[in-house]
């Protein structure tokens, strides 16, 4: 599915302008931030941007890299929330989600009149809102601000590795595939492990043991 501008241009039909596409990354993995992406359409028109735009998951990282620098080049407004690992645990994953979306909201050079979410409802923005399913792959703003995310994530990722190279951050990301749990048996948790997620605690007694 391509995404479109409808959503955007019904609301700014009915007088509403700025609005911001939010999106974030991050939700699933045991390991690294949650990034939320924050995209500001100042503008009645149709972003220069938009025929090139996808669900971040769609793209390769090539794609979303060169959109990336599209979109920061336009001249369009966007910012990220990070929310660390240990707030993911200190907050829990939904509560952490949320909070990064409003960093991200309070990090844009000016207030938003309507948000455009995947599938998140934000009524602590104090703004209005539509949660919309699957809005990622529909929406043109929230595409855009899932490939900003994505793009700010996976480069914290691959600095991550960089620092904890046995558990192959550069390849899946923090994610828990086969990999990765092999590497969290192996050597325990990292400190950019969320310990508050099942997998990630089975190892916790193995980590303090690997210390004493």
């Amino acid at each position: 599915m391509h995404p479109h501008f409808e959503e955007e241009s019904a609301l700014i039909a009915r007088g509403y302008l700025p609005i911001v596409g939010l999106d974030e990354v991050g939700r699933g993995p045991l390991a690294g931030p949650v990034v939320a992406g924050a995209v500001m359409l100042r503008e009645p028109s149709v972003p220069e941007w938009l025929p090139k735009v996808r669900d971040s998951k769609a793209l390769t990282a090539k794609q979303r890299e060169n959109i990336f620098q599209l979109i920061d080049g336009s001249g369009t407004a966007w910012s990220v929330g990070i929310v660390s690992p240990l707030e993911v645990d200190q907050m829990g994953i939904v509560s952490a989600t949320k909070f990064a979306m409003l960093l991200a909201l309070q990090k844009l050079p000016i207030a938003a009149s309507f948000l455009l979410i995947d599938a998140i409802a934000l009524p602590e923005s104090h703004l209005p809102f539509k949660a919309i399913i699957k809005g990622d792959q529909s929406c043109a703003s929230i595409a855009a601000a899932s490939v900003m995310a994505k793009v700010t994530r996976d480069k914290i990722m691959l600095e991550e590795d960089k620092k904890y190279p046995q558990y192959h951050f550069a390849k899946h990301k923090g994610y828990p595939t086969k990999n990765h749990i092999e590497q969290l048996r192996m050597f325990g948790p990292s400190p950019i492990h969320r310990r508050s997620f099942a997998p990630v605690k089975l190892h916790i007694k193995f980590d303090k043991n690997s210390e004493a």
